[in-house]
């Protein structure tokens, strides 16, 4: 990977392509959908700007372009690692989703999760493919080392999980989605996300099967776009399978929160556990309701440092 000099970082950001988030409180987290949401709690965030859309193919394009930067997927991978893989799959590469043929036990990820050797971000599906007419597509296949490399190029950060959550919710204190309660008012669905039986049908009523242009759907009320599905966004925090406890008192609420031990993260046993995870925010475009309803921004998930996937990207932020 490139080192970022001050010959290749590029200026201090400018702010004004980004959304101004007012500082204040909001109640964080979800009941009633998944576990790892809750409990709702109050916090409390400084106001800060952040990107108006996930970082583009095109954007990352010119940040390696200027640092010769090269991501996770691209780079070789250590056997002492993965003691329980085959040494021959250790080759660079990415996960890619492949969609079934029919239903199958959404128990198990393999099933349409694959590993696919020279899959990166500017060739997604592997050897063959490319990403020259998905230039304003989010870009993918970056784990949270290249989406730190590219924010701190861009004189930005990656956005806590607090921040990201009260930016998606663009003002809409409690709402279950970033629009409001209703998952499709008047009919219409404002999000890419997959409509249909997953992970086989896609009934594709948002018009995309894959990733989509950033924008291609209405803003929330701060002005961002695809805050919810199209690709989930990594943070800057840790994973944490339950948030914490509602303060006693409005006043005691937690200021600008952020989990920074990698202790603290990690899954419960099973092939990876040891391996740290950073919250995703926002769901993606394989988001469907009757297996992942998390096109909504109290969603989370853990996803381990080392991963990139056809479904993962970012955007920054900038502090006061």
């Amino acid at each position: 990977m490139a080192q970022i000099s001050a010959a290749t970082a590029s200026p201090a950001a400018d702010t004004a392509a980004m959304a101004h988030i007012p500082g204040g409180t909001f109640r964080m987290g979800a009941e009633g959908f998944y576990p790892e949401e809750a409990p709702v709690h109050r916090v409390t965030v400084d106001a800060f700007w952040i990107d108006r859309a996930p970082v583009t193919v095109a954007e990352f394009r010119r940040f390696v372009k200027a640092t010769g930067h090269v991501t996770v997927a691209e780079r070789p991978l250590d056997p002492a690692d993965y003691p329980e893989a085959d040494p021959e799959l250790l080759v660079p590469g990415s996960l890619v989703f492949t969609p079934t043929r029919g239903p199958v036990d959404l128990r198990d990820v393999s099933n349409w999760w694959r590993y696919a050797p020279g899959a990166r971000w500017d060739r997604p599906e592997g050897p063959g493919s490319d990403t020259y007419s998905r230039a304003r597509h989010p870009v993918v296949h970056v784990a949270p080392e290249d989406a730190e490399a590219y924010a701190a190029w861009a004189g930005k950060s990656l956005p806590t999980e607090a921040e990201w959550e009260c930016a998606a919710r663009g003002g809409l204190d409690g709402a279950a989605y970033e629009w409001g309660d209703d998952p499709t008012p008047g009919g219409r669905v404002l999000a890419n996300y997959w409509q249909g039986e997953f992970p086989w049908r896609n009934d594709l009523l948002d018009g995309f099967a894959g990733t989509s242009p950033v924008g291609s759907f209405p803003p929330n009320g701060f002005g961002l776009c695809d805050m919810s599905g199209n690709v989930w966004e990594w943070t800057g925090d840790f994973f944490t399978p339950r948030h914490p406890a509602d303060a006693a008192k409005a006043c005691c609420a937690p200021r600008n929160p952020r989990v920074t031990s990698v202790e603290q993260s990690g899954a419960a046993g099973g092939p990876g556990a040891h391996i740290p995870r950073r919250v995703i925010k926002g769901g993606s475009h394989l988001c469907a309701a009757d297996y992942c309803l998390r096109y909504r921004p109290a969603a989370r998930q853990g996803e381990a440092v080392d991963t990139s996937t056809s479904h993962i990207g970012f955007r920054c932020v900038v502090r006061a």
